[in-house]
């Protein structure tokens, strides 16, 4: 196995592991860019929810954004800060026990603000709480290639357009809310803020803060500080705005590494290790970008010497890793360890197959491994019905 700082052979496997060390140097620039900008970044839980980190977080970040109920609880009581809340939709049954948790909630329609107003205003009203509301819009601009990542492509459901923006509807709308970036640097920022300022200006001089959303890679070694501040700046100078982001993956990229071991070694063609981990169960977003996650020693196909194609345990035919690379051949038994596995894992996770979830484990600021989360056959029985 290769050198690492962490001995991942006394790891369980398949195992999910997170470095304190890795998540604080992201948090340490993600809170000099709240300083210089005088705004504030929110933890987004639909990216990361590793909620045994969160002490650690909670010290650097202002607070967390969350899409649902679940979500929403787990911010308001793991971790010490502000709680925003969005949703495409609410459910009205779970929308009052929401109130309980939100900070801001901001609504994808007028319709829903206008079934809801009354409902947040009756509880402000009895607990002596204001709960900032807003609407989310959709200003019909993004770089996003993918269309299942872009929430401005035709049809969208995201958001309010300005052609179907309700005005006369604003009373007790305190701000605006967009999100149209993954995984972006801060030139499509800049354009957006422009398109954003251009479309809906004559609204954002009525409101008092303005959510930038998601999606910003501000972590990523040549990511463009300078211009997401001027960025941030622009609106405050403009209009005395609250700017507010809410990255997910910035917080936690190249932070996490997934453990796996070689259970069978089979050749059709081709030799094929297959792990005791999944794509499909284990990281989602292997089929779904579709990407090729790093492997710790390894190149691409037959960069070295011994090529091999990585497929989960689940009986999916599509379960397929990718293809790698070593300088000497793989035997059963060796582990295997992905890179940048904190992130859009560990909240996408399932167990298809009955297969069982990885362990989830913490490199802590010690340098030492703590093993916080292992999952039986009774997480996966009460599941189901």
């Amino acid at each position: 196995m290769v050198q690492h700082e962490i001995d991942f052979s006394h790891l369980p496997s398949p195992c999910y592991i997170v470095d304190e060390n890795k998540i604080k140097h992201n948090l340490e620039i993600l809170a000099d860019v709240q300083e210089k900008a005088n705004c504030k970044i929110l933890l987004a839980l639909k990216g990361f929810a590793m909620h045994s980190v969160f002490p650690l977080i909670s010290k650097y970040l202002k607070g967390i954004t969350a899409s649902s109920l679940f979500e929403a609880r787990l911010g308001y009581e793991e971790f010490e800060g502000e709680v925003h809340i969005y949703a495409p939709a609410y459910r009205p049954d779970e929308f009052p026990k929401l109130l309980k948790y939100g900070d801001h909630i901001v609504f994808n329609s007028f319709s829903q603000w206008q079934r809801y107003e009354p409902l947040v205003a009756e509880y402000n009203a009895k607990n002596k709480k204001k709960i900032l509301c807003g609407i989310r819009i959709n200003p019909e601009y993004s770089e996003i290639e993918k269309p299942i990542y872009n929430p401005c492509y035709k049809y969208s459901r995201l958001g309010v357009t300005l052609d179907n923006f309700r005005a006369d509807e604003l009373d007790g709308i305190t701000g605006l809310h967009f999100h149209t970036h993954c995984e972006q640097n801060s030139e499509p920022l800049e354009r957006t803020v422009r398109v954003v300022d251009l479309k809906f200006g004559e609204y954002l001089k009525n409101m008092k803060w303005l959510n930038y959303g998601g999606g910003h890679h501000i972590t990523r070694p040549d990511y463009d500080i300078p211009k997401l501040i001027n960025s941030i700046k622009y609106m405050q100078d403009k209009y005395g705005l609250e700017i507010y982001l809410e990255p997910g993956e910035a917080i936690a990229l190249n932070t996490g590494y997934m453990v796996a071991t070689v259970l069978d070694i089979v050749h059709n063609e081709i030799d094929i290790a297959i792990l005791d981990t999944s794509a499909a169960a284990h990281m989602p977003d292997v089929l779904e970008m579709p990407y090729r996650p790093y492997v710790l020693g390894s190149g691409m196909a037959n960069e070295y010497k011994y090529t091999y194609r990585f497929g989960g345990l689940t009986c999916l035919a599509g379960d397929v890793i990718g293809d790698y690379s070593f300088n000497e051949p793989l035997k059963i038994g060796d582990r295997i360890v992905f890179t940048d596995m904190a992130h859009y894992t560990m909240v996408k996770n399932n167990m298809f197959n009955g297969v069982n979830l990885p362990s989830i484990a913490v490199f802590t600021l010690e340098q030492k491994i703590k093993v916080v989360r292992k999952f039986n056959y009774q997480d996966f029985k009460k599941r189901l019905s």
